[in-house]
């Protein structure tokens, strides 16, 4: 008798509002989504600022070779 009370009671507890709960992790769902697009929006914009950069370096380290070669 007391095992069919306690079923009873934890069904009767269990099933608190099952739509805001769906909402709550389809929005936590949304905000990890875009939390991780942000990461790959910075990691390419430094992917691309790091790029240049070396081009850069590498434009100046071949004007240097030919300003010395031509001395």
């Amino acid at each position: 008798m007391m095992v069919c009370s306690f079923a009873v009671a934890f069904v009767a507890c269990g099933g608190k509002d099952k739509a805001a709960e769906a909402e709550k992790m389809k929005q936590d769902s949304i905000k990890m989504a875009d939390s991780i697009a942000k990461v790959q929006s910075d990691a390419a914009e430094a992917a691309k600022v790091k790029a240049k950069a070396d081009s850069v370096a590498k434009a100046d380290s071949v004007a240097k070779a030919a300003s010395s070669k031509k001395k």
